[in-house]
């Protein structure tokens, strides 16, 4: 049996759905959806790193060995955004300087691994966006171990598909099935308008609880409890 399981690329985004998406933050989809959200330690190298919506292509990684990445990076497109499983391991670097070119050359709009990356800085000026858990000095080799591609993963404990779409920001990274991710888009904009004229209510001087109904809404039980 190969070492090596490799299925065809997922269809490409449509980049209207993909641009749409990249006006939502992560945290709004937080107030409604319940799955999807990767671990929280899985974060932006970048702290100021904006939103970013890609097709998921997948990548799992054995513990030493990048053979593999060298592989996917060659096959990236415009739109997509590379999720990376690395099977447990959180010691080796698969991703550092030159990994980091190839994909942003090829137009990948970002990489999300569940393990640690390398040369920081390299990654930083490549302008690459990535989210990781951390950084490591000890890095991958390629040792012809094998792995998979575009075939189902696992980022941050959450399943993933070839051809999901992520949403990633400097809060966090979400996958959302490519069903699903429309409508959430839509509903999502619908809500941050929302949130916009709250912030400016604020800003007038009104009162938090005032603007939600909450302060009503205790005085309410408060005065039901009183009268029992």
């Amino acid at each position: 049996m190969s070492r090596y399981r490799i299925d065809p690329l997922p269809e490409p985004a449509d980049p209207a759905l993909l641009s749409r998406l990249e006006q939502v933050e992560t945290a709004t989809l937080g107030h409604v959806r319940l799955t999807g959200f990767a671990d929280r330690r899985i974060q932006a190298i970048a702290p100021d790193q904006p939103c970013r919506a890609g097709l998921a292509v997948t990548l799992a990684l054995p513990a030493m060995c990048s053979t593999l990445m060298h592989y996917a990076v060659s096959h990236l497109r415009p739109g997509d955004m590379l999720v990376v499983d690395r099977l447990g391991d959180d010691r080796h670097a698969c991703l550092g300087g030159a990994v980091a070119r190839a994909a942003k050359l090829a137009g990948a709009v970002g990489v999300v691994i569940d393990g640690p990356v390398t040369d920081m800085q390299e990654i930083l000026d490549e302008g690459l966006p990535v989210w990781s858990r951390g950084v490591s000095s000890q890095t991958t080799r390629r040792l012809g171990l094998g792995g998979m591609f575009n075939r189902p993963v696992s980022c941050g404990n959450v399943p993933v598909l070839p051809g999901d779409i992520v949403l990633a920001d400097a809060s966090g990274v979400m996958f959302l099935p490519a069903d699903e991710a429309s409508a959430e888009a839509e509903a999502a904009i619908a809500r941050q308008g929302r949130v916009a004229r709250t912030m400016d209510r604020l800003q007038t001087g009104e009162r938090l609880g005032a603007i939600t109904g909450v302060v009503d809404e205790i005085e309410r039980a408060l005065l039901a409890e009183r009268s029992k």
